[in-house]
């Protein structure tokens, strides 16, 4: 199914229809400020599992990051940060960065896992702030770009749609995605590292 949603003033009503469908455990293909991903509620571990699947990796290896709203949604999910690694962050976000934190005390509750650290992300994309708005809690995520095989279907989600059919349940078209995916960056040490250079810049960030 593909539900078009406009990309800079999403339709509210159509908002809460894709929200209604990750409650009950959907999975969704969704648009980000970088390329388009799989989303689905922490709530429903099978369609974290389908998640997975998806991109070809058992469960336990899927690197799936979290999709929040703000720095302070974020904040319930990792550990007390310092005040120059919050500045970094707040200067940063929302914008094309995956930022790796040690993990807070309800990440491992989310993914089921014994995860020490967690990736999360605050893209400045309106339809996926609203669906995390609308839902209340943040959503999981993996992105449909494969790095190492640039394809349209990656992009283009009429194409997104016909090549996975039924192994999603929803395609939002909000127009064609990126090619570049976010910029990784692990704080969990002592110093930041930059694990992928995406869309993100980093010089002059640390």
């Amino acid at each position: 199914m593909l539900l078009q949603v406009h990309p800079r003033d999403p339709e509210p009503r159509k908002v809460r229809t894709i929200a209604e469908k990750l409650r009950d455990g959907a999975v969704v293909v969704c648009p980000t400020d970088t390329v388009y991903a799989f989303v689905c509620s922490p709530k429903h571990a099978a369609a974290m599992e389908r998640v997975a699947r998806l991109k070809g990796v058992k469960p336990q290896r899927a690197e799936l990051s979290l999709v929040c709203k703000d720095l302070s949604q974020a904040a319930l999910f990792v550990r007390p940060i310092d005040t120059a690694t919050f500045r970094l962050l707040k200067r940063a976000l929302p914008g094309p960065y995956t930022f790796i934190l040690p993990a807070g005390g309800e990440a491992p509750k989310l993914f089921q896992t014994n995860r020490r650290t967690i990736g999360f992300r605050i893209p400045d994309h309106p339809v996926t702030l609203a669906l995390v708005e609308e839902l209340g809690h943040p959503l999981v995520a993996a992105s449909v770009h494969d790095p190492d095989h640039v394809v349209d279907y990656t992009t283009d989600p009429e194409r997104i749609a016909e090549h996975l059919g039924a192994q999603v349940d929803l395609v939002i078209d909000s127009g064609m995605g990126g090619l570049v995916g976010s910029t990784v960056i692990d704080l969990s040490g002592s110093a930041p590292v930059v694990l992928r250079q995406g869309k993100g810049e980093v010089e002059g960030m640390f």
